[in-house]
């Protein structure tokens, strides 16, 4: 489906984005996992999420949807059915990554994960390493892709240094500790989102964090009687972009997720004078269980050039491609280093970030391991983006990286897969409009 975004003349109004979809993951698994049923509110009915659903039905967890409410009678953490066939995980990497570290405790049970197209040109190797360090037995396309057989054993405890920092492999590993002998300690390089840590806390297991280490004490079983999912952070992104960009906006995005590991765009944001406000989670050597939710004002403002460093990147992944959005409009140089996950993501993120916005007429040039925009304000000769088309690629933020362009463009984006967008944010296009896109 294509979609024509024009220039806008401003956006107004208030907006409650999705459900969070990493929060809305781990719901599901943990409640899948749990020993007594899962109430989980708000929960995102996209794509994605959806397959995360069907895959915990698949393994014999019981799932019942009324009044806006997922509940999640669980098997128990050692007792998952093995489905007929493969389990389709649709084009969710984080529930390919992350139902493993379950699977793997499944003593004598073989489990195979397969996709669509794109998720089988996604990489498994980081998750098959620890899980082998565990005792469980893998197998995948290549030794790296889906399809991807997971056998589980009677499981070990190991300490493990994570080469680089990933909230998906941390997560899958950490589940797989709740059955293994004893403690297992995970370690990064730089810190990562931590729902996960925050969701097991909140279901009982003994679990605590010493600076950049999470240590898991194995379990008999969870119990996590209720969930409330916030808006999602990453999705709420770029309605909060369009309105930094687009000239006389002013928005209120109420209810977002300000876990201080999901902030980081809005701490970039910041340091490039964008004009937001609203009650964000400060860092914290403590875990707590909760997630901290606030509202956030958002106004048009010129912009400054940055540089996103790579200890900055795990806290901003999904967010990166608005960032070089923004440096298309911003006075000076934005250059963001130590972001070769994003060639791991729906599509190599760098490569078609780069092509898309060049073709839209930014100057921006790929690296090795992210990009540099020489950026034009607004009101310079040829400043901002021209316009012109973008081509999706399958890739929901892309689609929807496009359609911000649009908005904030001098012609205006014809934005070709649209429908990407529903992997995560069904509604997005309408929700613009609303707008005043």
């Amino acid at each position: 489906m294509d979609v024509r975004f024009e220039p806008s003349s401003g956006l107004h109004g208030e907006l409650r984005a999705p459900a969070d979809k990493s929060i809305s993951h781990r719901a599901a698994l943990l409640g899948a996992m749990a020993a007594e049923p899962t109430r989980i509110e708000n929960y995102l009915h996209a794509a994605d999420t959806d397959s995360t659903l069907a895959a915990v039905r698949a393994l014999g967890a019981l799932v019942d949807e009324r009044d806006g409410v997922v509940t999640v009678r669980g098997t128990g953490l050692r007792e998952a059915r093995v489905p007929p066939g493969p389990i389709d995980v649709g084009n969710a990497g984080t529930l390919l990554r992350l139902l493993p570290g379950w699977l793997a405790a499944q003593e004598g049970r073989s489990f195979t994960l397969d996709g669509d197209e794109s998720i089988r040109r996604r990489p498994v190797d980081r998750v098959a390493e620890p899980l082998r360090f565990m005792g469980a037995e893998l197998s995948a396309r290549e030794d790296r892709f889906p399809p991807f057989t997971i056998t589980g054993a009677r499981l070990r405890s190991i300490s493990y240094e994570l080469p680089v920092a990933s909230a998906q492999v941390k997560s899958c590993i950490l589940l797989a500790a709740l059955a293994a002998d004893g403690a297992t300690t995970v370690g990064e390089p730089a810190r990562s989102r931590y729902h996960t840590e925050r969701m097991l806390l909140r279901a009982g297991v003994n679990i605590h964090r010493n600076g950049r280490h999470v240590t898991v004490v194995n379990a008999d079983e969870l119990v996590l009687e209720r969930v409330v999912v916030p808006s999602d952070p990453s999705s709420a992104a770029f309605a909060i972009a369009a309105g930094v960009l687009v000239p006389g906006s002013r928005l209120l995005i109420r209810d977002v997720g300000a876990n201080w590991t999901r902030t980081g765009f809005l701490r970039i944001l910041k340091r490039m004078r964008g004009i937001v406000f609203g009650d964000l989670e400060g860092e914290s050597g403590e875990l707590l269980a909760e997630e901290p939710i606030c509202d956030l004002d958002v106004a048009y403002g010129a912009l400054e050039g940055t540089t996103v460093e790579p200890e900055e990147v795990p806290l901003a992944i999904d967010e990166l491609p608005l960032v070089a959005l923004l440096g298309c409009f911003a006075e000076g140089e934005t250059v963001v280093r130590g972001a070769h996950e994003l060639r791991l993501k729906e599509s190599d993120r760098i490569a078609t970030v780069v092509d898309g916005l060049r073709g839209l007429g930014a100057q921006i040039e790929a690296l090795e391991d992210g990009f540099v925009v020489s950026g034009t304000p607004r009101g310079a000769r040829g400043g901002g983006l021209k316009g012109g088309e973008i081509d999706a690629a399958g890739d929901h933020r892309l689609a929807m990286m496009g359609a911000v362009a649009g908005l904030a463009s001098r012609e205006g984006v014809l934005v070709r897969g649209m429908e990407a967008a529903d992997v995560s944010y069904p509604g997005f296009t309408g929700d613009i409009r609303a707008l005043g896109g």
